[in-house]
């Protein structure tokens, strides 16, 4: 497998903190994302510029990027999911924009109030913008592998999409398990197909039916560059039922450090940040690493 680009992301201040039911302080999320930013993690999803009355938990994005210590060689991304969400977003000076395409009709209702198609085509324009923009602009395809109001999801419509966006300057696609349904199989064949576009791929995978780790594993064999976690496993979606954390960023980085797959993390680092956080949310996160501690493999 080629990892020689393998970009860990950890998305805990964005889809970590969105369903919590503890509010945190702008000022404490701009700490949050400064302590990534000294784990040695490539890229950290820092804000969304959503609807504040929708998802209460991201009220402030502004004040969050307006106080973090930026650190080279580190990418700030944030959620966008629509042309004033851009706009807020380049404001801001992310180097990176986010945005969604959900993969069934009704996700997309609930989650943006659209159409799979009318997204797509915000989607397409956006991007054509931020290549003007001189920024970096990424499209998740939610709810890739299951959904949880219209149930599974037609690979070869998840491809259709995925092409159509690669022929446009979208600088990744990123295949999202929002639900927690996929097992390997499933991925290592969707990945495989996307792979073969002319863009690069990622995954977003939660950890809801304990198969994320080994979805991530999956992607990687087939051509994934891209890995999205969150601190401790915290997250999950508002608008999704039984919505729960995405993979552990530290356990994540445990595994493919084991593996021989570099990161680039330092793995005590993210322990402590996990272990702050648990703090700040006054409980214990659903990762288990920053609990048990790390383990020297045995050498291969």
């Amino acid at each position: 497998m080629s990892t020689a680009r393998l970009i860990i992301c950890d998305v805990g201040p964005r889809d970590g903190l969105q369903n919590a039911d503890r509010i945190l302080t702008p000022e404490v999320r701009a700490a949050y994302v400064d302590q990534l930013s000294g784990t040695g993690l490539p890229r950290i999803e820092a804000v969304s510029f959503v609807n504040p009355k929708r998802v209460p938990q991201m009220a402030g994005a502004e004040e969050v990027m307006a106080q973090i210590s930026r650190v080279d060689g580190v990418e700030y991304a944030g959620l966008a999911l629509n042309a004033k969400g851009y706009e807020r977003a380049i404001a801001c000076g992310v180097d990176l924009v986010q945005y969604v395409v959900p993969m069934s009709e009704s996700f997309a209702e609930k989650n943006q109030g659209t159409t799979v198609e009318a997204a797509t085509e915000v989607a397409l324009e956006l991007a054509a913008q931020a290549k003007q923009d001189g920024v970096k602009f990424a499209v998740t395809l939610s709810v890739a592998f299951g959904c949880p109001y219209d149930g599974a999801i037609d690979p070869a419509a998840v491809l259709a999409t995925a092409a159509r966006l690669a022929e446009s300057p979208v600088d990744e696609l990123m295949l999202a398990d929002t639900i927690g349904v996929a097992v390997p199989t499933q991925v290592r064949e969707l990945f495989a197909g996307v792979s073969q576009l002319d863009v690069a791929v990622g995954g977003h995978f939660h950890n809801t039916r304990n198969t994320g780790y080994a979805n991530a594993v999956a992607a990687i064999e087939a051509g994934a560059t891209i890995l999205d976690s969150s601190t401790g496993g915290l997250g999950g979606c508002p608008f999704t039922p039984n919505a729960t954390g995405n993979v552990a960023t530290e356990d994540l980085v445990y595994l493919l450090e084991g593996m021989g797959i570099g990161t680039g993390a330092n793995l005590e680092a993210l322990f402590e940040v996990s272990r702050w956080l648990s703090e700040q949310m006054g409980a214990e996160l659903p990762g288990l690493t920053y609990k048990a501690g790390g383990f020297a493999p045995v050498a291969s």
